[in-house]
């Protein structure tokens, strides 16, 4: 995910004059960089819906608003969006202050999109972001949590040695609620926060596990987790790296990682990639470049056309035999580097189809610290492939229950991978 921010905090005014700012920024944004065409008559009946939706949830009977008809005129368009806005604050004052009314505008344009990636992100789900990000510690259970894209599932995958493993929780659970919130129809930054808190709290956890339709409610202390980027160890002279997403000190970590192995004399080396959800979009070229010598890493789309071709850096330290191992929660950045690695033949990829999500989001801030997370481009392969909804399957498919625990005796795909290397280093 490419995080492309532009600082607009210092902006003054008064309140209704920052968040008028605000809702042109945002039609701005999604006029000026969103990766599809679309209709303006789109945004204005995602907003009108949006602010009449809200305006039931704070109890108001048959609330009304004037419905606004696009024209050809953008400058046109953007005045009857914010007139919208304005007629929710002044016909009902008491139901909400400015800045609800305005997230709540600005939240329906992005959702009439249709696209589940463009998004309103409050404050909070950016700094869960940077910290996701960035790394570091904080009050959790110690798990990596996944959103089913068909059903909306949150399941979860716990990190060995942490809270949740020893409470009984197993990769492929499903959460169903936290401290009695249904977690389906959620956000998944929304259920992380739920599970997160304070160090020797505790979080109430209605789960089913995979294998059954038995629901079990589980009481977890939460702990001061650090949740690592790259898990690695060299066993049977093999240098086994396992990457949890793409963030600001991943490519240093897993070069770091397979320098270690190249100063052991590995057999060969494994990138786990499997239930990576991605992360930044600069990351998968650094860390694809440490495969591939030279050449384009990956081509980013606008709905114009216009093409920006990211090339490796030139770092590549000549890790062979190498294997990819991937699932259907390998998805964006992850995908990336699997598609360049599978195009260039530097790699196998064993697993099976990844998720397929071929797009590329910015970040723009807004004056309230929140932000937009818009889709502003889809992205090739090398080979030009365009893996949206589709995945990339990997070149040898290795089905697995999701409930097995990824490194152990029982994990076929990891022992398919070693297969790989053990034949290609003799």
């Amino acid at each position: 995910m490419r995080l492309a921010g532009v600082d607009l905090n210092a902006l003054a005014g008064t309140a209704s004059e920052t968040n008028g700012h605000m809702l042109t920024l945002a039609y701005e944004h999604v006029e000026s960089t969103y990766y599809k065409s679309f209709d303006d008559q789109t945004l204005l009946s995602g907003e009108h819906k949006a602010l009449l939706m809200f305006l039931k949830s704070r109890k108001v009977p048959n609330p009304a608003l004037p419905v606004k008809l696009a024209t050809t005129d953008h400058n046109r368009n953007l005045a009857l969006l914010q007139g919208e806005l304005t007629s929710a604050e002044q016909i009902y004052p008491r139901a909400a202050t400015q800045d609800e009314f305005t997230q709540v505008a600005i939240a329906g344009m992005l959702n009439s999109l249709g696209d589940p990636y463009t998004t309103y992100m409050s404050k909070n789900e950016i700094r869960g972001l940077e910290e996701q990000l960035a790394g570091g510690n904080f009050g959790g259970i110690g798990v990596y949590i996944i959103q089913d894209a068909k059903t909306g599932s949150i399941i979860v995958d716990p990190i060995e040695g942490n809270p949740a493993i020893k409470a009984g929780i197993r990769p492929g659970d499903i959460i169903l609620a936290v401290d009695d919130t249904l977690t389906l129809g959620e956000k998944l930054d929304t259920v992380e926060k739920q599970i997160r808190g304070i160090e020797g709290s505790v979080v109430s956890l209605r789960i089913k596990h995979h294998d059954s339709n038995h629901e079990q409610t589980v009481r977890v202390t939460r702990a001061d987790i650090h949740v690592p980027s790259v898990r690695a160890k060299i066993e049977d002279g093999i240098d086994y790296v396992r990457l949890a997403d793409f963030g600001t000190t991943s490519a240093d970590e897993v070069r770091t990682a397979m320098l270690d192995g190249k100063k052991h004399n590995v057999r060969g080396y494994i990138l786990d990639l499997r239930n990576n959800g991605g992360g930044l979009l600069d990351a998968a070229v650094d860390i694809s470049s440490l495969f591939i010598p030279q050449g384009a890493i990956v081509s980013t789309v606008d709905r114009n056309g216009n093409k920006d071709v990211k090339s490796a850096s030139g770092r590549a330290i000549g890790a062979a035999p190498l294997v990819l191992l991937v699932n259907a929660y390998t998805a964006s950045a992850s995908e990336i580097t699997a598609g360049a690695v599978q195009d260039y033949h530097v790699g196998k990829l064993v697993g099976i189809k990844t998720f397929g999500k071929g797009v590329v989001q910015s970040l723009y801030n807004l004056p309230d610290k929140a932000a937009l997370k818009i889709t502003t481009a889809r992205y090739l392969t090398p080979a030009g492939r365009d893996i949206h909804h589709k995945g990339i399957v990997p070149d040898v498919v290795v089905n697995q229950r999701p409930d097995v625990i990824l490194d152990s005796p029982k994990d076929l795909q990891l022992a398919a991978a070693k297969s790989i290397i053990t034949k290609e280093s003799k």
